[in-house]
């Protein structure tokens, strides 16, 4: 059995796949230009709409706007206590 000073060793320029992925994702950046992300996201876009309903999108945008009304109250709420 390794202990943890051997196992580290071991481990010693291994990455993480959070860390690979960061690094996979900056270099698509760097290879690839906005119209790829625009092409890739519009596919995403016309698949989703294909697998989901319309409900779908209502629910989302419910939820969105139920965000953006839980944030405001909680910034009004803020500026009456800098009014106090």
């Amino acid at each position: 059995m390794l202990s943890m000073a051997e196992r580290r060793e071991q481990e010693k320029g291994k990455m993480t796949v959070e860390e690979a992925g960061h690094k996979g994702g900056e270099r698509t950046a760097e290879t690839h230009g906005r119209e790829f992300y625009e092409e890739i996201g519009h596919k995403g876009g016309e698949k989703t709409s294909e697998t989901h309903g319309k409900e779908f999108y209502q629910q989302i945008g419910h939820k969105g706007g139920q965000k953006v009304k839980e944030l405001i109250e909680k910034a009004e709420g803020k500026e009456e206590e800098k009014g106090r």
